[in-house]
């Protein structure tokens, strides 16, 4: 069984996404052990969001980030830059990375400037959930549907179609 840690910039603070993102942790037990793992965003001054500012945030980020990447695991960077892959794809890279002895996968989902380029750069892959740019809080919500998904497609269920 796989052990999946999902690092998270950030919480959830509405109720939708909470109980959208609990719906998805309880189907995904009985497929992996899975850990969500919250950091605290870094909040920039609200009118002086300068660049530095921006890298010193993502400094700070990135570094609760590492404390909390378990050792060994595959550290999978999502971010809009990354490859893209269908859901049949990710159940297949799942497949692959259990059956190549890998069981610790961690999945970091940055906050409102993304993740550290060091981070992204030393990742296994860097995954884009889509083109299109998501609330950090939407995309954990996906990523979680996606995981379900994938490990569905993996036993033949009938959720994917």
């Amino acid at each position: 069984m796989l052990n999946i840690r999902i690092i998270c910039v950030g919480r959830l603070k509405e109720r939708f996404y909470a109980d959208a993102a609990n719906e998805y942790i309880k189907r995904l037990a009985g497929y992996c052990k899975l850990e969500i793992v919250e950091i605290g965003e870094y909040r920039l001054p609200a009118d002086n969001a300068s660049r530095s500012n921006i890298e010193l945030a993502l400094e700070k980020e990135h570094n609760a980030i590492k404390a909390k990447i378990p050792p060994g695991a595959l550290v999978i960077a999502l971010c809009i830059d990354g490859c893209g892959m269908d859901s049949a794809e990710l159940s297949e890279y799942l497949s692959g990375c259990a059956n190549g002895g890998a069981s610790r996968l961690c999945f970091v989902i940055g906050g409102s400037f993304g993740l550290q380029e060091e981070l992204t750069n030393s990742a296994e892959i860097k995954l884009s959930l889509s083109k299109m740019t998501f609330p950090h809080n939407l995309a954990r919500v996906v990523l979680l549907e996606q995981l379900y998904r994938a490990f569905n497609i993996m036993e033949g269920g009938k959720y994917h179609k």
